[in-house]
């Protein structure tokens, strides 16, 4: 049996310029702790997935939560940092202590806050994540505008696929209370490029684009031989992490290779197929990047991934619902929180606590975070333990 969650936490996301970035992280923390019943004097181990790239001036943050409980004060705790993936890492991290017998309770925590900066702050941070040899000076939006570009020149313009993916995300958003936004895009909208939706960087307009939000979420993740002790149990049925080289002129544009790779290296290790999974979070930051992982799970061939939109399959109660928390798209991307943001919502649906966002037959759930433009890829396979 591997490493269990037994608890979680998660802020809504949004605009919180009322709360601190330390607010945030001891918010997640604090519903986490209390939502798994587990004492802060029986942590044993905190890592933090925070990105930051000058975001906030909190750069030292490992050891902030430490002041919400006397009882985690001299806690080992680690920030880790890997770009959008930044969450993931944190979590991969707690895993490995757990399975090397370094810790038995682990407390993990996504965060970032963003809307300190302007947008071309923002930009310019996200930027860091990218391969300054050959892409310094060149945005995010620009970086994926690429890879679109060089897709729709390859398989044909998908640029009302594009559209659908944003209708879709929005729409499943409305189901979630903790999405930055939950308003209907309708798809004469996100198809138009208009004053309210520019484009960003072609081909891709604004509705293409993930959110600047802030906001933090947060795990308590136990060795095996201690699940049993706890309402909920969660089990890491399959993890696996691929990194892929960073210029993206070395690598295929049209395609997720590192996340394919990923996928099958977790399908195997679970001893499982993807049709096994009822669900997916993944990393939508830009709806080119959700076209593109629909491929790279083998849901279609390469090139054919608009034929999964157009038969319904990703949509709530087509054969795999993908994001249906409203993904990065709409839910929101704090970067830090991303990738322990996708573990809550995963463990909800498995634990068949996710409200209206609830899919059916979620037995078996999987995550995908992103780090880059397809660099750092982490996949989860998760299942209720009981």
């Amino acid at each position: 049996m591997q490493p269990c969650i037994i608890g979680w936490g998660h802020t809504k996301f949004g605009a919180l310029r009322d709360q601190s970035f330390e607010d945030l992280v001891i918010a997640a923390a604090r519903e986490a702790l209390d939502h798994a019943g587990v004492a802060a004097e029986d942590v044993d181990g905190i890592w933090l997935g925070h990105f930051n790239s000058g975001m906030v001036p909190d750069a030292f943050a490992s050891s902030l939560v430490l002041g919400m409980d006397e009882g985690l004060r001299f806690t080992p705790a680690t920030r880790c940092e890997n770009a959008c993936a930044s969450g993931s890492a944190a979590i991969w991290s707690a895993l490995n202590a757990i399975r090397a017998g370094e810790a038995k309770v682990a407390l993990v925590i996504g965060a970032e806050k963003m809307t300190e900066l302007d947008t071309a702050g923002v930009t310019k941070a996200l930027s860091g994540a990218s391969y300054q040899k050959e892409e310094s000076g060149v945005s995010f939006p620009q970086i994926f505008g690429r890879i679109a570009g060089q897709y729709f020149q390859r398989f044909g313009d998908r640029a009302e696929t594009l559209a659908k993916i944003a209708v879709k995300n929005h729409s499943n958003a409305l189901a979630n209370p903790l999405a930055h936004m939950q308003k209907q895009v309708s798809f004469d909208f996100a198809n138009t490029v208009s004053e309210k939706n520019p484009l960003i960087a072609a081909p891709l307009r604004m509705t293409d684009c993930s959110l600047i939000s802030d906001g933090a979420a947060a795990l308590v993740i136990v060795a095996p031989e201690l699940a049993g002790d706890f309402a909920r149990a969660v089990t890491f049925r399959a993890t696996a992490q691929v990194n892929d080289i960073m210029p993206i002129s070395q690598r295929d544009m049209t395609e997720l290779t590192g996340a394919r790779m990923a996928f099958g290296k977790a399908f195997e290790k679970a001893g499982v197929t993807l049709d096994d999974i009822r669900f997916a979070e993944v990393h939508d930051c830009f709806t080119i990047a959700e076209l593109m992982v629909y491929e790279a799970l083998g849901l279609k061939d390469k090139g054919k991934g608009a034929e999964a939109v157009d038969e319904g399959l990703v949509f709530r109660g087509g054969r795999l619902p993908v994001n249906l928390s409203g993904g990065l798209k709409a839910k929101g991307h704090p970067v830090g929180a991303t990738g322990v943001s996708m573990h809550v919502m995963a463990a909800r649906q498995v634990t068949g606590t996710a409200g209206e966002m609830q899919a059916d037959r979620a037995d078996l759930g999987l995550v995908f975070n992103m780090g880059g433009s397809g660099v750092a890829n982490y996949c989860s396979i998760l299942e209720a333990a009981r």
